[in-house]
């Protein structure tokens, strides 16, 4: 092989280590916005210490997989009157899910004292999965397990996945279609749309 040669395949194989490098160094999650940084435990029971007792009972199911369908989410809403609410619908299997959940664990968190987070769990076969989900991405609030995806389509009024709406407590609830790209993303949806500022 030729001394040229052998420079150019150093050239490209550097290239591309560093290249290798740079693509294992990109934040998990960050869609080409700011990373998000998982909160403990602890950081987010600081958050959502004092919560209101209704919001509270949500807290206390944070990661639970819920069953009851479109009767137990209509129960727990009325339980809820008085606070707006934010309802994403997810999938284990859903790429772009996992990748907003890091925005709801912390945005949940922060707002979790004046707005009630809720999942719906849609079109996930395997309850085992949903679960390993859920332990993978801890969230502060409950999903509703909702496995024929009927409860989903009848939420967000979308067979599309992941859906987000945002409830507030006075007019039209607002639909966003597909995966929010950042937890300062998501914090501007939920002023704007379910607290109304």
């Amino acid at each position: 092989m030729s001394r040229r040669r052998t420079i150019v395949t150093f050239v490209c194989l550097a290239a591309l280590v560093l290249i290798a490098i740079g693509i294992a160094e990109l934040p998990h999650g960050s869609s080409g916005g700011s990373p998000t940084t998982r909160l403990t435990a602890a950081q987010a029971g600081a958050l959502l210490a004092n919560s209101p007792p209704p919001l509270a009972a949500l807290h206390v199911q944070g990661g639970a997989l819920l069953d009851g369908g479109a009767s137990a989410l209509k129960a727990r809403l009325a339980t809820l009157k008085g606070y707006p609410a934010v309802i994403n619908k997810w999938a284990s299997w859903c790429v772009p899910c996992k990748e907003e959940f890091g925005a709801f664990q912390r945005v949940s968190a922060e707002y979790g004292r004046r707005v009630a987070f809720m999942g719906i769990d849609s079109e996930d076969p395997k309850r085992a999965d949903a679960r390993a989900f859920l332990e993978s991405f801890p969230v502060s609030y409950p999903s509703y397990y909702d496995p024929s995806g009927h409860l989903g389509v009848q939420v967000t009024d979308s067979s599309f996945i992941p859906v987000t709406v945002f409830m507030p407590l006075h007019g039209q609830p607002f639909i966003y279609q597909g995966q929010i790209p950042s937890a300062n993303k998501l914090r501007e949806e939920v002023k704007r749309y379910a607290l109304g500022e």
